[in-house]
């Protein structure tokens, strides 16, 4: 009353006293339901009836609080007279303070006063629901929305809380409050520092939204919903305030705009709902609403699992508006590689094959071509989609006839469903289980020479699937492939100076790829790409600022190395010695291991022709001692001539020796590193002097920690026995190698399973270590 009293002093208003009557002796509280015992004495009927059971419970004798004299009745007479006297009082003092609270709710009042009103309006407002009634006829509520605009912060979180209470199970007063921009000014507050002022709007906000009319004048507040959406799944809000953006969002349902700004901002659940079950009218519409969000991949996920049976039913069984929203939604969801595995398990794959290659309009098949390559395109996809039956017969994707009808559409859609279905197929044939059987029908159905000439296509949409393709078919399909290239000279040679421009894209690299994989496979083509080697070898060059330059870079090499294989054409042997390939290729074993290993296969190609290259040797001294004296220097000890990297090869003279030796501890380099080892060791050259020059390198040992470690891939392996058996020759390497348990049981067992020649060799080494008896006559003899 202190501050009523103040109030009173500044308005001239007066409250009216409360009487000794009024006062329950119990609680010191206005009665509000006065009752009379027997002794005439009155009290609040819920304070005495505590009384009473208090005494009951604890044995005593039921007396009178007032008088301590036992009580021989506990009946309990209402004050009808008093109740009512109390209640005008009540009434007209309620009546007064709401309207000291209208004076009291202006900008110039202290804040304590403001506060104080706050408090006394919320007091009344859970007094008697009249009251609110009451408070929105003096006109209070737009007093308090003013304050939602003061310069404290503690009285703008006060005319929420008290705005709050005004509103609660009150339409008329909910739809005054929303009046002119205040929803705006609510929704603000969402994004206040201040976590209470944020708990005290949503709460506000969540008794509006019990309103579908006000729901949808919320959901109309720019950043409204977005707002309750991050709170919503906000880790640092309290519990509270998470709980009731929550139910704010559910009452926000009601408006079918609300639901499709909720999807938009990732709250998805709603129109899934909507969905799976609304009308068949809803249901459609929510479909092309899916189809046209932007989706985050774990919301796709999230769609793909709770809706995709869904969609795929619309695609079996809806008609057209609803089969082309279904397969809209499909492809915006299908992109994300975890909801395209949702989808394959869905059972989508048949009906969506049925769409793709049954008649029907484009763009449905453009539709259903896009959700295939992305099916496909996922990890597992393609392995996971191949095993899919499409029809009772047990035909599959990598079925002949199914291969054949996505073929038949290549060569007759347009280039987006020709693109997909090339991506399509493609990711179809990552692993050579799936890519064999596609081979098949590719060829079965003549298609080879019109894919091989696709990397030349003049939309760059399809160039690059293409290629890709390709690339997966070249190990079924290379001489075909060659065969369709070599048929069309100019549009090779202007694919290979196309696939040697810097900075690589992906397209550059896969096709430099594809070039490498059937130039090594068909040295016909490999020699119709050399009048391109100026170009590869410039690009092989270059710097490659790019993403693909890895990729590229080993490409190129692979393609480079390729001409190595040429090298009974003069013309190349020349290109070779004047752009000193033999350095670049020594240069290119300290590169990353596929690089490596092509450079490592060119060296062996070259140091074929290092002893027919080499120059003879000066046969005696000259009148010209200084030239002799520099032959002399130049001969070389293995093949016993003048020798150098650039003229003809010399791995000796190109210090190549030691990093091949180096690329045996990298698995992918090993073999072709040791083949090339092995054209030192070769008849018609000094095997002492070669044998020499491996051991200045830790060669000899590291060649039979190979052979001895066996296990590895066959090539390798007999490539390392042919080796190991020529140094095995060496009586003192045989004798070092004799004590290696080890590289007996490598020898051991290439004699019992490698092929003949592999066998007659590990016998001879076998002997050279005095681990078997003399009876080389079992096997024939080979020159």
């Amino acid at each position: 009353m202190l501050m009523a009293e103040a109030w009173e002093s500044i308005h001239e208003i007066h409250l009216e006293p409360a009487y000794e009557a009024f006062i329950c002796p119990l609680t010191g509280k206005v009665m509000r339901d006065p009752v009379t015992l027997e002794n005439g004495h009155t009290f609040e009927r819920e304070a005495i009836e505590k009384w009473f059971r208090e005494c009951q419970e604890e044995g005593r004798k039921i007396i009178c609080p007032l008088t301590r004299k036992q009580l021989h009745s506990v009946d309990l007479n209402p004050s009808i007279a008093l109740r009512n006297t109390i209640e005008e009082w009540t009434k007209r003092n309620d009546a007064i303070m709401i309207e000291i609270s209208r004076r009291s709710l202006s900008s110039s009042t202290p804040e304590p006063d403001v506060l104080q009103t706050f408090d006394y309006i919320q007091t009344l407002c859970q007094k008697k629901k009249a009251h609110k009634q009451a408070i929105r006829s003096a006109g209070l509520i737009p007093m308090i929305v003013d304050m939602l605009k003061n310069a404290s912060s503690r009285v703008r979180l006060k005319s929420l809380e008290t705005l709050r209470n005004i509103a609660e199970g009150d339409d008329d007063n909910k739809e005054e409050i929303s009046g002119g921009d205040t929803i705006r000014t609510i929704v603000k507050f969402l994004s206040q520092d201040h976590s209470e002022t944020r708990l005290e709007a949503v709460l506000l906000l969540y008794e509006l939204s019990k309103s579908e009319k006000l729901s949808e004048k919320i959901g109309e507040v720019r950043g409204a919903i977005l707002l309750l959406v991050s709170m919503s799944s906000s880790k640092s809000e309290s519990v509270q305030a998470v709980d009731t953006a929550i139910k704010t969002l559910g009452n926000l349902e009601s408006c079918e705009k609300n639901v499709l700004q909720m999807a938009e901002n990732g709250w998805l659940a709603p129109l899934l709902r909507l969905l799976l079950q609304g009308s068949p009218e809803t249901k459609v519409a929510m479909t092309e609403y899916l189809g046209e969000l932007a989706l985050s991949n774990d919301v796709k996920l999230q769609v793909a699992e709770t809706a995709g049976r869904a969609l795929v039913e619309f695609l079996k069984t809806g008609p057209k508006p609803a089969r082309e929203a279904a397969l809209r939604a499909l492809a915006q969801i299908s992109t994300a590689d975890a909801s395209a595995a949702a989808l394959l398990r869905s059972g989508l794959l048949p009906p969506l094959m049925s769409t793709l290659l049954t008649v029907g309009p484009t763009r449905l098949k453009e539709l259903s071509a896009a959700v295939l390559a992305d099916l496909v395109s996922a990890p597992d996809g393609a392995a996971a989609a191949a095993a899919i039956p499409l029809s009772p017969l047990g035909l599959t994707l990598t079925s002949e006839p199914t291969v054949h009808s996505l073929l038949h559409v290549v060569s007759n859609a347009g280039p987006t469903i020709e693109s997909r279905l090339l991506h399509a197929l493609a990711a179809l044939s990552s692993s050579p289980a799936t890519a064999a059987p596609i081979a098949a029908a590719v060829l079965s159905s003549g298609a080879a020479p019109s894919l091989a000439l696709l990397p030349l296509a003049p939309n760059p949409d399809l160039r690059l699937p293409a290629v890709k393709l390709l690339r997966r078919l070249a190990p079924f399909l290379a001489p075909h492939l060659a065969a369709a290239l070599l048929s069309a000279p100019a549009q090779l040679l202007a694919l290979a100076r196309a696939a040697t421009a810097t900075p690589p894209t992906e397209e550059q690299a896969e096709t430099a790829a594809l070039l490498a994989d059937l130039a090594h496979a068909n040295h016909t083509l490999a020699h119709r790409l050399f009048p391109a080697a100026a170009d590869l070898l410039a690009a092989t060059r270059a710097p490659r600022p790019s993403r693909f330059s890895a990729a590229h870079a080993a490409s190129l090499s692979r393609l480079l190395s390729s001409l190595t294989f040429l090298l009974d054409d003069p013309s190349v042997v020349s290109f070779s010695k004047a752009n000193d390939l033999c350095a670049l290729f020594v240069d290119m074993l300290d590169k990353p291991p596929e690089q490596a290993a092509a450079a490592a296969t060119a060296l062996e190609q070259l140091s074929r022709q290092s002893r027919r290259l080499a120059a003879p040797p000066p046969r005696s001294k000259t009148l010209f001692c200084g030239l002799f004296q520099k032959h002399q220097a130049d001969t070389c000890r293995v093949h016993g001539g003048v020798c150098s990297a650039r003229e003809n090869f010399c791995l000796v003279r190109a210090g190549a020796v030691g990093k091949l030796v180096g690329c045996l501890e990298t698995a992918e380099v090993a073999a072709a590193a040791m083949a090339a080892l092995c054209t030192l060791l070769e008849d018609g050259q000094d095997l002492a002097a070669a044998v020499e020059a491996l051991e200045e390198v830790d060669g000899v040992e590291r060649v039979l920690d190979v052979l001895a470690e066996g296990g590895r891939e066959e090539g390798l392996r007999r490539r390392a026995v042919w080796a190991g058996e020529r140094l095995l020759r060496d009586g003192e390497i045989a004798a070092r190698a004799g004590s290696r348990r080890s590289l007996g049981v490598a020898l051991v067992e290439a004699f019992q399973i490698g092929d003949t020649t592999t066998k007659q060799l590990a016998e001879k080494a076998l002997n050279h270590i005095n681990r078997l008896p003399k009876f080389s006559g079992i096997y024939s003899k080979k020159s």
